[in-house]
């Protein structure tokens, strides 16, 4: 990356009410949350950094360096200075670094923005060439279309099998808790507008962060880290529930949730491996002594916020190497984990579970954890879908109620792919 240098420019605009009208229909990249966020304009990539497996070291870091190394060479006019403006770049990272799959970081020629209420555009160029100079106009949607999934690599008894193997090794005293995963395979019509997708998850879970990266497209609810002028933020959401068919149903969900002593200890391991991941990078970090509960339109999530300030000058991707992966979707002590999600599961993650989110020029950036969604690979008669859910095991887990979980969790993208 030492020979890439690129020329930044950034200027506000009108805000934009549909930013996802903007994005390329076959590959989409975006990043948003209640109607705010960014999006690139085409598929043009001035810039990318794609760092496979095997390569002897995280590569978080090595995307982390790289990223650190364009950043000092580029020219960067930004009088905006909003959080995506600038030089910006969408990352996908695989949740295991023995994964097959590719992590990623995008940068793309043309980026339109929206936070608060206001607009802006950014376009981007190598160094020696000129900015792009096409109008920003929204594409019009393509047709409607349908997609199904059903089981993928483990099957729904293979699910629960698998659960019980971990109980076992929970009892043996491996670990205290392990996320296992499970799988739902497909495809889509070829040509499929994925930006149809990318609206839907949007305006129908407004509270969680929806993206599109390299074919990864999901709504997640789970903020890994936030970084913005020196302040660091994570979200840690562990222990979940099905929302009730009415209110009194809702009321005995949340309740339960909220005094299970499962969930809670579940909850607690997730949110003491944030606090010790953070630790070495912050001052002054803090995190509310009780969790609160997170009402999403289908489930509840037990949730904590955690905040301090970045102590040692690292970057948004730098933290996120530091914290990836957590308990929340690892499982604790997390190389034990780890261990044990890549004997038990019977496929390879790539990037679910793994961060996703984007960065900018001055470090400064928003990463959540990539869950409630699917990867999305194009072929020439159709295009594959992968979707991924899981669930935290411990000593106190039941597989029936786990694998019931998985379903409540995949219910967002099975709706929005229907």
């Amino acid at each position: 990356m030492s020979s890439t240098r690129l020329i930044v420019q950034t200027r506000e605009i009108d805000p934009v009410e549909d930013l996802v009208a903007y994005a390329h229909p076959a590959a989409p990249l975006a990043w948003l949350r209640r109607g705010d966020g960014i999006v690139a304009v085409d598929d043009g990539m001035p810039a990318i950094i794609r760092v496979p497996a095997g390569r002897g070291a995280m590569r978080s870091t090595l995307i982390a360096d790289a990223w650190r190394e364009l950043a000092a060479a580029s020219e960067i006019d930004d009088p905006v200075g909003l959080p995506g403006s600038g030089l910006v770049g969408f990352g996908a990272l695989t949740f295991d670094e023995d994964s097959a799959a590719d992590s990623v970081l995008i940068v793309p020629s043309m980026v339109v923005g929206r936070h608060r209420g206001r607009g802006f555009i950014t376009r981007i160029a190598p160094h020696g060439q000129e900015l792009p100079d096409a109008a920003l106009e929204p594409r019009t949607y393509g047709p409607h279309w349908a997609g199904t999934v059903g089981p993928g690599a483990q099957t729904p008894v293979g699910y629960q099998d698998s659960v019980r193997t971990a109980l076992g090794r929970i009892d043996a005293g491996e670990m205290s808790k392990v996320v296992l995963a499970r799988d739902l395979a497909g495809t889509i019509p070829a040509g499929s507008d994925l930006r149809r997708l990318v609206r839907a998850l949007s305006t129908g879970y407004p509270d969680t962060w929806a993206f599109a990266v390299d074919g990864l497209i999901g709504a997640s609810p789970e903020t890994l880290v936030t970084v913005q002028d020196g302040t660091v933020t994570a979200r840690v959401l562990a222990g979940t529930i099905g929302r009730g068919a009415d209110a009194d149903e809702d009321t005995e969900a949340s309740s339960h949730l909220a005094t299970s002593t499962k969930d809670n200890d579940e909850h607690q391991y997730a949110v003491q491996s944030v606090l010790a991941a953070l630790r070495p990078h912050t001052r002054a970090l803090a995190a509310s002594e009780q969790p609160f509960l997170l009402k999403l339109p289908n489930l509840f999530h037990l949730a904590t916020d955690v905040e301090g300030e970045v102590s040692d000058g690292g970057s948004a991707l730098d933290l996120v190497g530091a914290l990836h992966p957590t308990a929340a979707v690892a499982g604790t002590p997390t190389p034990a984990a780890i261990a044990a999600i890549r004997d038990i599961e019977p496929f390879d993650r790539g990037r679910y579970a793994g961060p996703v989110g984007w960065i900018d020029g001055n470090g400064n950036g928003e990463w959540a954890i990539a869950l409630r969604c699917a990867q999305f690979s194009p072929a020439p008669d159709a295009i594959g879908v992968t979707a991924y859910a899981g669930a935290g095991i411990v000593a106190a887990s039941d597989p029936e109620t786990e694998l019931l979980e998985t379903r409540v969790k995949f219910r967002p993208l099975v709706d929005a792919l229907a």
